[in-house]
């Protein structure tokens, strides 16, 4: 299934790209950026921007902010899961605190997401 996008977003996609926050950089180039299996940033699907994706795993990640615990946030992040998941993809999250304080519990995590979804798929072939 392709994935649809607001080709309005390509500048926004872009910037952000570029203003990486503090945990989004970290775990972009200490992890993803070398993982094994390719990851993008701040890739547009649908009307939204995730964090990060990985075509082959039919994952999303995001690390959310505070701004993500407010009522409004949550239920745009919930919103915005369900739209995704629609598209077939899995989403998870992570706080920028445990971006900080567990780093290597966050990447194993990862890992593990992405090796389940890889064999889930290859058994479904």
């Amino acid at each position: 299934m392709s994935l649809d996008y607001n080709k309005n977003n390509k500048t926004l996609a872009r910037n952000l790209r570029k203003s990486l926050t503090k945990q989004e950089r970290h775990l972009w180039y200490d992890f993803l950026a070398k993982y094994e299996i390719r990851f993008q940033r701040q890739k547009m699907i649908d009307d939204f921007i995730t964090d990060f994706y990985c075509h082959k795993a039919k994952l999303v990640i995001e690390i959310d902010g505070s701004q993500h615990y407010t009522d409004k946030g949550s239920k745009r992040d919930e919103f915005r899961t369900k739209i995704l998941e629609g598209y077939d993809l899995s989403v998870i999250r992570f706080t920028n605190y445990q971006i900080d304080t567990n780093f290597q519990g966050v990447c194993e995590y990862i890992d593990f997401v992405v090796k389940n979804a890889l064999m889930k798929r290859d058994e479904e072939d």
